[in-house]
């Protein structure tokens, strides 16, 4: 794994990874397992772990740790193994139910060459992991579906996707918490609540979580 470990501002550094895998193992490694004294957050992205410290001086224990698991090379989550694979199995999955009934779910039937119930299937038919969380609160890249559900955006956003609206992007499921712009392709939607501010943590989906998505019927 090529990798760098980058200031950012008095009080965290940047660690710059290859991919979303070697990032969730940096995260469960440096959240879950290992976590330095005086690391108060750590912010999954893409390809890159932001480390917060909670001084100057935790900050060079918490570069010191991130420098020496980059030069360690820790395995992917996906292929990890022992202590690693156990964690991975045991992790929470959140169920969402969902009903298919999506204004593009017949175009992601056309473009993956899928009919709409075997798109549903599809989708329904392993659990996700949630990769990171952007764009809005609450909202959380999921990765690791049927490879067959990657379609691209639309070509022209739509100016409002309304809350619970589930969609496709890419290698990206996801489910959007409130009402927005968005270019995804939506399938479905669900009303289960993906942010809250009187629940502790807000977000329903953080970075590490399994999330199931259950058939809840409905018209399609």
């Amino acid at each position: 794994m090529t990798g760098r470990v980058l200031p950012s501002g008095e009080h965290a550094v940047l660690v710059e990874v290859d991919s979303l895998d070697e990032v969730l193992a940096l995260h469960h490694r440096l959240w879950v397992r290992e976590r330095p004294p005086g690391l108060l957050d750590a912010v999954v992205g893409a390809r890159t772990l932001l480390l917060v410290a909670a001084s100057a001086r935790d900050l060079a224990g918490v570069r010191a740790e991130a420098a020496r698991l980059v030069a360690r090379t820790p395995e992917p989550m996906s292929t990890a193994s022992g202590d690693d694979l156990e964690a991975v199995e045991t992790m929470e999955t959140v169920e969402i139910p969902v009903h298919y009934d999506g204004p593009d779910l017949d175009d992601v039937a056309a473009l993956t060459g899928l009919s709409p119930d075997e798109v549903v299937g599809a989708h329904t038919g392993r659990s996700w992991r949630v990769g990171f969380a952007g764009f809005a609160p609450g909202f959380a890249y999921l990765v690791d579906g049927d490879p067959r559900l990657a379609v691209p955006r639309l070509a022209t956003p739509r100016s409002r996707v309304p809350a619970g609206a589930v969609g496709l992007a890419g290698e990206f499921s996801g489910v959007y918490p409130r009402s927005s712009p968005g270019g995804w392709r939506l399938i479905g939607h669900t009303d289960v609540v993906l942010w809250d501010l009187d629940r502790d943590p807000p977000a329903l989906l953080r970075p590490g979580l399994r999330v199931r998505f259950v058939d809840a019927g409905g018209d399609r």
